[in-house]
């Protein structure tokens, strides 16, 4: 099965290629592309015809759907994408399959069986204006900003601003990438459902990070994992030994690039 995977991170492509071609031995990657322009004139060109095509939303220059507006696609396509829930649905409808970042091989494993049993005829039209929309609703679904008390004024803060979040004695912080620490009145499990699982992870009970906020990252006895976090802090920055398979996937992702 010839696959064409379009990605414009690095680091994810090769997460990717290393993916499919370690765990299926019928795979070829026939092409790796990172745009829409290069996208479009591959498949116009005609030379090689994939199988199935693993694409990102967010493309160096525009979203995947333009692909979609500008050139037929006739093989199954599989959207690797940070969004959930809603945009599920839209891609179901439109006999597209999806991945949800990070990717596991569980996952994987179902969308490369679905390329497997689907056919060209099985394929119907692509609604490229239900998948915006759906897209446009499930990015709004997150939370973008938090306001806070701070002495006698109310603080924004966006999440882009957010390194992590950690609870301490009974207490929930917010850190900013600047160093300003903020008190908050909700608890992680609260705030854990409000973030991006794209930008943020849970690292433990007590620690949410921020992809931007992740330093070094190093092994420790037990084959446990600490983190050096950006501000730095003195706050318990291990990794819980049953999240560590997930962060890793997370990390390799290439997602820790984005936002």
């Amino acid at each position: 099965m010839n696959v064409l995977i379009i990605e414009d991170e690095l680091v994810a492509q090769q997460a990717l290629v290393r993916a499919l071609t370690n765990n299926f031995n019928d795979i070829q990657i026939c092409g790796v592309l990172d745009s829409v322009d290069k996208s479009v004139q591959w498949l116009e060109s005609g030379e090689n015809i994939p199988d199935a095509i693993f694409m990102d939303v967010e493309l160096s220059d525009g979203k995947c759907f333009d692909i979609f507006d500008r050139v037929k696609i006739n093989c199954p396509v599989i959207i690797v994408t940070a969004y959930n829930n809603y945009a599920v649905k839209a891609f179901e409808v439109n006999s597209i399959d999806y991945l949800l970042k990070p990717v596991s091989l569980a996952d994987l494993t179902r969308a490369v069986e679905r390329c497997r049993t689907r056919t060209t005829k099985s394929i119907g039209a692509i609604d490229t204006e239900a998948m915006r929309n759906a897209i446009s609703t499930e990015a709004r679904r997150y939370k973008q900003r938090y306001l806070l008390r701070y002495n006698d004024k109310i603080v924004m803060i966006e999440t882009s601003n957010i390194a992590y979040f950690y609870s301490e004695d009974g207490c929930t912080y917010l850190m900013t990438i600047t160093g300003e620490k903020y008190l908050m009145d909700i608890s992680l499990d609260t705030i854990s459902k409000e973030l991006n699982p794209a930008n943020f992870f849970r690292i433990s009970r007590s620690c949410i990070v921020a992809d931007k906020a992740v330093g070094n990252v190093a092994k420790r006895l037990g084959n446990r994992i600490k983190l050096t976090l950006k501000p730095a802090s003195d706050i318990d920055s291990f990794v819980s030994r049953s999240k560590t398979a997930d962060f890793l996937t997370w990390l390799e992702s290439g997602e820790q690039q984005t936002m």
